[in-house]
Order: C-alpha cells, then sequence, then structure tokens
C-alpha cells in the first residue's frame, strides 16, 4: 500500500515536469509567428500548415498585445523573405531554429 502510494505521488510529479517542459514563452510565440512569415514566403523549406496550427494552438493563452506583436513579426519576416539577398540565410533560419515549432510529423515541407 505505502509502496502505490510513494508510485503514485512520483508519477504526479512526473507528469507534472513533463507538461512544464512543454510550455512556450511569449519570445517562442513571437519567433514562431516570424517562422511562419517565412515558412509562407520561402516555398519547399517547411511546411506552413504546421506553424500555423503551433501559433494558433499558442494564440489563446497571450494577451492581445502579444498576439498583434506576433501578427507584425509575421509581416516583417514576409517582407523581409521577399529581398533574394537574404534567402539563404532566412532558409537555414526556417531549417535550424524554426524546427522547435513544428510538429514531429510535419516538419519538412515535400519537395
Amino acid at each position: 500500500m505505502k509502496f502505490a502510494v510513494i508510485t503514485l505521488v512520483v508519477a504526479t510529479f512526473a507528469a507534472g515536469a513533463a507538461s512544464a517542459s512543454e510550455k512556450f514563452s511569449d519570445v517562442d510565440y513571437l519567433k514562431a509567428n516570424r517562422c511562419r512569415g517565412l515558412a509562407t514566403s520561402i516555398d519547399g523549406v517547411v511546411d506552413p500548415a504546421a506553424l500555423n496550427s503551433f501559433v494558433k494552438a499558442e494564440r489563446g493563452s497571450r494577451a492581445n498585445y502579444i498576439v498583434n506583436r506576433g501578427e507584425e513579426e509575421f509581416q516583417r519576416a514576409r517582407k523581409e523573405a521577399k529581398s533574394g539577398d537574404r534567402r539563404e540565410r532566412l532558409t537555414a533560419e526556417l531549417t535550424n531554429s524554426c524546427q522547435a515549432y513544428l510538429g514531429a510529423a510535419t516538419n519538412v515541407a515535400k519537395q
């Protein structure tokens, strides 16, 4: 009986720690919006639908000013991606740091 209680307590703490590690900050939300803007403008690198899903899921827990700032980051990244001389650097950003905001199943667009 005592062993069962200890096991239950340990399992509860482990589940709490796992869910805490999956929380994303406001800064992560803003970065994901930037990645979404880049993915929308640079075809064939990352699936924009996966980033759209992430942003949509995270939007509900954000303050309005963070959501608005996220839209600004999205628009700024779309504009920046239109510059041909930055394409290589922005593609590298998509394939590296933006991977953190993609689901495990759809992280790279099919070419």
